[in-house]
């Protein structure tokens, strides 16, 4: 049955249904542990600080392991480890929803972003494996739809969930979806890893040691930018952090030019699809990503509207994400990947441009349109950029690949959050006022809310600028599928052999 299915000319169809229920509760479980958390708080009697590393130790373990994840996928089959990977994630949500200790409940998160690291990447891998590769972007842009309708649903859908049956459903709610997943990936890939073929015998060797690099590097760099604002960016803890990521990220690079089977192979870089579609990419997400984590902090705290209108404020954005996601990406499967990239940069840019003439009596209809710009940029512009990304590289690397994207992605937005957060509190803080997201959230002093404004318009200036750089780099031409070509081999390293690998863009 499953060989016939496979076969089928509806067998895309089938592998984005198992992917995007695997997607869908993903995205939703980490709107509805947010809305938990202050449940959370209250139940075990800790601080705020304490219980948001349910959702830094999700995010910190996704980003660490997603590389290495991909690259195993690559070596062993996509769909075996998106298998493994979900197990992992019914088994972490089961144990967080009985945790009965606020560590055994960060523990249980640490083991949920693991299995989140093992099926983000390897199931955007397996759509596009299944699509044909002139159908790539609608593929993406497929995954984009099921993105943002989780988006809007998580919220919504954990707000409920903790009024009606308490915090611990939340966890148990993610299980189930899972579970249904799983069963359609078993039912309907084909046995081995889906779509795609895994690499020889010969050369199936993983990099341990570029695993241990990179996961290492990663992790000190969002270790020092995540608590850089808190403890001060000249502390010792923070210097030794973004030292220990400079002396990573050099062996990083050193090791992965001279091991035989590198984890991510680093002379896609001179590709140019490659290299301008990754470097927009995280520019994008720099500068838009922290949009959605300091407006309710306005919203809410500067004018005044209750949390429920502050989430009801970010679904019209997020429906927009979810409409032009797949549109942006059918379209550049036909008419090209720049010039919905370059709109979408534009989209992106205005809304954000408008979130920065804010004020501390501002409308809330001048915020929901330009959120709307925002999401629309962003839906616009990541299934046709993502599309040229992967017309880089060959089809035995989509795996990593798809975790580098996934990586980029969830980087950018800590990175986004950690400089917006910094370029706030640091105007507050010359203003007068206590230098913390936490004066203004609990408010008191008079003028706080003014200062926390001046700090959001010079953090949107300062995330235009990002936008701005991204655009730039989309507009500049690149190849199309069909004409790129990948780069020439450098002299090879003394650890890797000979191989030939064409000519250069």
């Amino acid at each position: 049955m499953i060989a016939s299915l496979a076969q089928s000319p509806r067998f895309k169809w089938y592998a984005f249904a198992a992917m995007a229920v695997g997607t869908f509760a993903s995205v939703v479980d980490h709107g509805s542990v947010g809305v938990a958390l202050p449940s959370i708080a209250t139940h075990f009697h800790a601080p705020i600080p304490s219980v948001q590393w349910l959702m830094i130790g999700f995010a910190m373990t996704i980003i660490a392991l997603l590389l290495p994840m991909g690259r195993l996928a690559d070596l062993i089959g996509a769909k075996r480890v998106y298998l493994m990977g979900s197990a992992v994630i019914i088994a972490g949500s089961l144990a967080a929803g009985t945790s009965s200790d606020l560590s055994v409940l960060i523990l249980a998160r640490l083991l949920q972003g693991t299995g989140a690291a093992m099926t983000q990447g390897t199931g955007m891998a397996i759509i596009i494996g299944a699509f044909p590769p002139g159908e790539r972007g609608k593929a993406i842009g497929l995954i984009m739809t099921m993105v943002g309708t989780g988006a809007v649903a998580g919220p919504a859908m954990g707000g409920l969930l903790v009024d009606v049956f308490g915090w611990r459903s939340v966890f148990f709610a993610t299980a189930p979806m899972v579970v249904v997943s799983v069963a359609l990936a078993l039912a309907v890939l084909p046995s081995g890893n889906g779509s795609l073929s895994p690499r020889s015998p010969q050369r199936a060797r993983f990099d341990w040691l570029g695993a241990f690099l990179s996961s290492s590097a990663l992790l000190s760099l969002l270790l020092g930018i995540s608590n850089g604002h808190r403890l001060g960016w000249a502390s010792p803890p923070i210097l030794a952090a973004v030292g220990a990521f400079a002396v990573l990220l050099a062996g990083f690079i050193w090791w992965e030019l001279r091991y035989a089977s590198p984890m991510l192979e680093l002379r896609l870089f001179r590709r140019r699809n490659f290299f301008l579609g990754v470097t927009a990419n995280y520019m994008m997400f720099m500068g838009s990503s922290a949009v959605l984590f300091m407006t309710p902090f306005y919203l809410q705290n500067v004018l005044g509207f209750r949390p429920s209108v502050a989430g009801l404020a970010v679904v019209p954005g997020a429906m927009c994400m979810a409409i032009l996601g797949p549109l942006s990406g059918r379209w550049s499967d036909r008419f090209g990947w720049r010039k919905f990239t370059v709109a979408g940069l534009l989209l992106s840019s205005t809304g954000i441009g408008i979130l920065s003439q804010v004020t501390a009596e501002s409308s809330l209809w001048h915020v929901i349109p330009a959120l709307m710009l925002t999401s629309s940029g962003m839906g616009t512009f990541y299934s046709p950029n993502s599309s040229s990304v992967l017309s880089a590289v060959e089809r035995d690397s989509h795996g990593v690949i798809s975790g580098l994207l996934n990586l980029i992605r969830n980087a950018g937005n800590v990175v986004s959050i950690a400089v917006a957060t910094a370029i706030v509190t640091a105007t507050m803080g010359s203003m007068g006022y206590d230098p913390s997201l936490d004066a203004v959230r609990q408010g008191g002093a008079t003028g706080v809310g003014t200062a926390f404004t001046a700090g959001l318009q010079f953090a949107f200036f300062a995330m235009m600028g990002s936008l701005l750089v991204a655009l730039i780099l989309s507009a500049l031409p690149t190849h199309r599928e069909g004409d790129a070509v990948p780069a020439p081999a450098a002299p090879e390293p003394v650890l890797r052999p000979a191989t030939s690998q064409g000519q250069e863009d």
